[in-house]
């Protein structure tokens, strides 16, 4: 489990260093409480858990692991695409179940991937690394980078998203936004979580204003126990593993290594977050 807020705080009071995670926020209280940090290694792509403003005003380094996890993110999106599509888990989970007598010609009906229009909410490394995946099932892929979002969700048979977690961003798909998506459409999510208003997709399933939706990351993370995100219909919940390669992990750990070091040593991070 992630230390408390006032553990994680104690336990800076003397450091010069940190390599976090993305279940550590790196807050002002924590900062403050750190009077001799000078370098955060996170273990991520992302930063929306650390304030890097703080950090910045505080002479703090900070560094990600860029790209290296692009290959297994975009694969695991994919692969969620897939199973939402054919409804892999009701499929195997009827199977365990006995409800498996025969073939049914219109059992466990799922919907074509091939040929299908498939839009990406945010084409950078991993949006564009889904693109090239999607390339190979002859998919129509349209993006934020030059289609509007609202025409991207009316549009779109698949809904993957990819952005930061930014305020801009948070509940980028929101009620609205799930109404004008096709009630046939299914929406991926391998970003962050907050990017999603949780509430609004969980109504909107059990209204069935979509068809399905699948996702690697939660608000909060983890969800507790009892939440609705586990129980609401054609919602696929992952354990936060998009980066979850041996390969990637290992070389995550390499590059957070690489950051803290040189930002210890009074050197430029060799991996350092945007304007860090």
């Amino acid at each position: 489990m992630p230390p408390a807020p006032q553990e994680l705080r104690a336990a800076l009071a003397g450091c010069e260093g940190l390599l976090c995670l993305l279940t550590e926020r790196i807050d002002a209280a924590v900062l403050d409480a750190a009077p001799r940090l000078r370098a955060i290694a996170n273990f991520a792509v992302g930063t929306d858990n650390i304030d890097l403003d703080g950090a910045r005003a505080r002479g703090i380094a900070v560094g990600v692991t860029p790209d290296v996890l692009t290959e297994a993110t975009a694969d695991l999106a994919f692969a969620l695409l897939l199973a939402a599509a054919r409804r892999l888990p009701q499929a195997a989970a009827d199977a365990r179940a006995g409800a498996w007598r025969t073939w049914e010609p219109s059992g466990w009906l799922g919907a074509d991937v091939d040929g299908a229009t498939l839009g990406i909410v945010g084409l950078g490394r991993i949006g564009k690394a889904v693109a090239r995946r999607a390339a190979g099932f002859r998919m129509t892929v349209l993006s934020t980078a030059d289609t509007e979002l609202a025409q991207l969700l009316q549009e779109s048979d698949f809904v993957s998203l990819h952005v930061p977690l930014t305020p801009r961003t948070r509940h980028l798909i929101d009620a609205a936004a799930l109404r004008r998506m096709r009630s046939s459409a299914i929406l991926i999510n391998t970003a962050r979580g907050a990017v999603i208003d949780q509430a609004a997709l969980i109504a909107a399933l059990h209204a069935g204003e979509i068809a399905a939706a699948a996702i690697d990351v939660t608000d909060p993370e983890p969800p507790p126990p009892g939440d609705p995100v586990y129980s609401t219909p054609n919602l696929l919940v992952l354990p936060h593993i998009g980066s979850a390669t041996s390969s990637a992990r290992a070389r995550m750990t390499e590059l957070s290594v690489e950051n803290l070091l040189a930002g210890l040593a009074g050197q430029p991070m060799p991996h350092p977050a945007r304007g860090c």
